[in-house]
């Protein structure tokens, strides 16, 4: 039997991509209180097929496949830019390919525009005539209007026409910054790209027994099982320690670890990696926001995965990425030591290089030192920083890493951190090694 939150979830999913949603009509529609309705929704945009935008409100859009995430809807844009919607509200769902900037003859512009695209232009009424009938959305800058007949035009076309205050190079500035953030969200693994779906997944019931465990792990040549209840939500975990030694008819409810570690199917794979590796578990199920299982995932499964990602070329460019990038290693009387450029957007205001830049080189250099090692990856536990000396910009800077103690499962790291042969920066790093 399903929640409400579900058949309204359910519905929601079904209403055809453009249209208004609204938060008394779905609690009229399937007879839910609106408090009910307004949490679905909300559930529904964070899923990512229903989006709200001001002066709009809210609308069924187009859920995205995993790799078109880089192009934008033009409900987005309206929200990057901060936009009032002139026309042509129906089309707001649809994704734009490419967008072009309206500085040049009207006849040249309309070579490059056609459908799926974005024209950001002025307050020029042919160019935003012309841009809707080749199927262009509009964006028209610097807060104008635009006449009647294109509104309509608009609406009758389902092509958005909308306005904002910006001026042109700031809202192509904007909209790329928004393209490249989604390219790097884009490169982070999560648990729904590698989990095992509920369908190979093997799970026990909590009306079952220990001997139910055993001939399922004759069976199957596994000994970890997700624990149900009838409604499918996930009450526990049951391994070989939990059942050894017990009575074959005691029930699998008395013996199983209640209200175990869960992950959902949006958790990072870095995030349930740390979860792993610290409270050294080897599977995690996989909820839904109910906690009804849909899945599992394996330890191996997430080391691999790691592996992968480190191999995987960048797309778009974290700050990590970056300061990786610009760590370069050199060798000096028999000890390894890096060197970092200190370039002016590592800085902070005050034109020193910032402390999360410099956290983040400590960790880089550590972790790159342990690999050379041959002592695998490793997972900072805690860190403590000391900043002696400020490091100016385009600075070269030189780090030494050295290992003061390490056994099977932690290290222990002193790193210190030199500018022109003066010592500017120290840290002492607790780490565990992640096991291959």
């Amino acid at each position: 039997m399903s929640t409400k939150h579900e058949q309204i979830i359910r519905h929601i999913d079904g209403l055809p991509v453009g249209e208004k949603i609204s938060v008394r009509q779905i609690a009229k529609v399937l007879n839910v209180s609106e408090g009910t309705a307004y949490r679905a929704i909300k559930d529904a945009e964070n899923r990512g097929y229903v989006s709200t935008i001001e002066r709009v409100g809210t609308i069924r859009i187009e859920r995205k496949k995993k790799e078109n995430i880089e192009k934008l809807t033009f409900a987005e844009v309206v929200n990057i830019i901060d936009g009032q919607v002139l026309g042509g509200k129906a089309g707001l769902h649809k994704t734009l390919n490419k967008f072009v900037i309206g500085a040049m003859k009207l006849d040249a512009m309309m070579r490059y525009t056609g459908p799926g695209n974005l024209l950001i232009v002025g307050n020029r009424t042919k160019a935003h005539e012309y841009a809707l009938k080749a199927g262009a959305a509009v964006l028209i800058t610097g807060g104008f209007d635009t006449e009647d007949h294109v509104k309509q035009l608009a609406n009758q076309l389902e092509l958005p026409i909308i306005s904002t205050s910006y001026d042109t190079f700031t809202v192509a500035t904007m909209i790329n910054r928004a393209i490249y953030d989604q390219l790097i969200k884009k490169e982070i693994v999560l648990v729904e790209d590698i989990f095992i779906p509920l369908e190979k997944t093997i799970s026990m019931s909590t009306t079952e027994k220990v001997a139910d465990w055993y001939a399922l792990k004759e069976k199957t040549d596994h000994s970890r099982f997700p624990v149900v209840d009838a409604n499918g939500k996930v009450q526990g975990m049951v391994t070989g320690k939990d059942v050894i030694g017990q009575d074959p008819n005691l029930g699998i409810e008395k013996v199983m670890t209640k209200n175990p570690i869960t992950a959902s199917q949006k958790t990072s794979v870095a995030s349930v990696a740390h979860m792993m590796i610290w409270e050294a578990i080897e599977v995690l199920p996989v909820v839904d926001n109910q906690q009804k299982l849909v899945g599992i995932i394996s330890r191996q499964d997430v080391l691999k995965a790691l592996q992968m990602i480190q191999r995987q070329p960048q797309v778009g460019e974290t700050l990590d990425d970056t300061v990786s990038k610009q760590l370069s290693s050199g060798k000096q009387v028999g000890e390894t030591t890096f060197q970092f450029e200190v370039t002016p957007q590592m800085t902070s205001q005050l034109g020193t290089i910032s402390n999360g830049v410099f956290t983040s080189i400590v960790a880089e250099s550590a972790n790159r030192f342990f690999r050379l090692k041959k002592k695998g990856e490793l997972a900072v536990e805690s860190m403590t920083i000391y900043f002696l000396k400020p490091v100016q910009m385009d600075s070269m800077i030189e780090i030494i890493p050295k290992i003061l103690e390490s056994g099977r499962k932690y290290g222990k790291v002193d790193v210190e951190v030199y500018n022109n042969g003066e010592i500017v920066g120290k840290a002492l790093m607790m780490c565990r090694l992640i096991d291959k």
